[in-house]
């Protein structure tokens, strides 16, 4: 594949992408998002029974997002960008017309299911598209305009629940979310799919011909078991991901100990998503770390983290946010690489195995949090999980003055993580 961006067509890039942004925005401007909790305690559910709920939806993905990778790949890309925002549109219905624990499990999911068919795909087709126009080198760029059309999609869903769940309550806010799926599913329809790049062409070996399901299974698997770079590309990816997609979960209960009223918690979380915003919007300028920016982007990462949050300040949502808006750059920059490693056309399977280690991960996070925040509360326990970021930083710094002294064994994989930033 080539990562040199040649004149495209304006208009076919043009169309590409604003139907990639729209899709984002309303695939986000869902309006339960903000209050789904309160439909489980409204309902009468416990911490514990909303716990699991949490569980079974982060299950769900694992259980989900491979086989949905390979079947991208077996079938299109575009059709499954159709489906899954019908399928979560689904769960959301169930949650409001039967308001009950096994009714909000299905619904999760269903909500996982849809989140599985979209992971993957998207990014499959989005880079084969770009690729097509000779533009791989924007795939950074794109990406990141996409997850700030996404951000702002949970903004407008946060502004907009309130007022809709004072005229309807929670069956309008279901209906609202409902309809932004299906709107999203209906600009998915206009997504270019062509599944051979010019790059390819003539070149109909038995990695890139067209694969059925289980054959892309096995051939995405194979490509990330034997392929180094690729394998590494893929642990930075849920490495990078994992711990600030989790640690979200639990910003207003961080916001909260700070001692604000708790109407103020939604404006300190505002801020939050601010932060990244412009991380997604950095993604241009971030493209140009190597090795030690890189590093450098991390270890900034958990020193805001762990600063922001120990301050125990509202003011220390400052940090955060600048933390919070430097883990989504390094976010799409870990995964633009591993775009730009993957060969054949199993693209989707190996990016749906990134998807799914990040969510093995993102549940070893809520297990570590909760276990260190119960014993010391918040702010330590968000300190503790933002280290991972500090541990891959000095691990790329020394990786770089130690080349020549082969890796053995774990120390190995680690150092691997990846070559493509040095």
């Amino acid at each position: 594949m080539t990562l040199i961006a040649s004149r495209v067509p304006d208009p076919a890039v043009r169309r590409l992408t604003v139907t990639l942004y729209g899709y984002a925005f309303l695939s986000d401007l869902v309006l339960l998002y903000p209050v789904y909790a309160l439909l489980f305690a409204d309902t009468g559910l416990s911490v514990g029974q909303i716990s699991s709920l949490f569980v079974i939806w982060s299950a769900a993905g694992i259980l989900f997002e491979v086989p949905s990778g390979a079947w991208a790949d077996a079938v299109s890309r575009r059709l499954l960008l159709c489906l899954a925002p019908l399928v979560t549109a689904a769960g959301y219905a169930v949650w409001v017309l039967y308001p009950s624990y096994p009714a909000f499990a299905v619904g999760f999911l269903l909500w996982g299911a849809g989140g599985s068919l979209v992971s993957g795909a998207l990014e499959a087709l989005v880079w084969t598209e770009l690729d097509r126009l000779g533009a791989a080198g924007r795939y950074a760029r794109v990406l990141g305009r996409a997850r700030t059309a996404g951000v702002l999609g949970v903004l407008a869903a946060g502004v907009l629940a309130g007022p809709v769940l004072a005229a309807g309550g929670y069956p309008a806010l279901g209906a609202a979310s409902v309809l932004a799926c299906l709107l999203a599913a209906a600009v998915a329809a206009r997504f270019p799919e062509h599944r051979r790049s010019p790059a390819l062409a003539g070149q109909r070996d038995e990695e890139d011909a067209d694969l059925g399901w289980w054959d892309s299974l096995r051939a995405g698997v194979a490509q990330v078991r034997t392929r180094p770079p690729v394998r590494a590309a893929v642990l930075m990816v849920a490495v990078v991901a994992a711990d600030w997609g989790a640690l979200d979960e639990y910003t207003p209960l961080l916001a909260r100990d700070t001692g604000v009223a708790a109407q103020v918690v939604p404006l300190l979380l505002l801020l939050l998503w601010a932060g990244v915003t412009v991380g997604g919007l950095l993604a241009p300028a971030g493209e140009r770390l190597r090795g030690r920016g890189y590093a450098a982007l991390l270890g900034l990462v958990a020193v805001a983290l762990a600063g922001g949050a120990l301050t125990a300040h509202p003011a220390g949502f400052v940090l955060l946010a600048v933390g919070f808006g430097a883990a989504q750059l390094a976010t799409v920059l870990a995964d633009a690489r591993l775009q730009a490693r993957i060969t054949g056309s199993s693209r989707a399977t190996v990016t749906s195995l990134a998807g799914m280690a990040t969510d093995v991960l993102i549940i070893a996070t809520y297990a570590g949090y909760g276990l260190v925040a119960t014993a010391a509360g918040n702010a330590v326990g968000f300190a503790v999980a933002a280290g991972p970021y500090l541990v891959v930083a000095l691990v790329l710094l020394a990786r770089r003055r130690s080349r020549a002294r082969p890796a053995t064994g774990a120390a190995r994989v680690v150092a691997d993580l990846p070559d493509q930033l040095a």
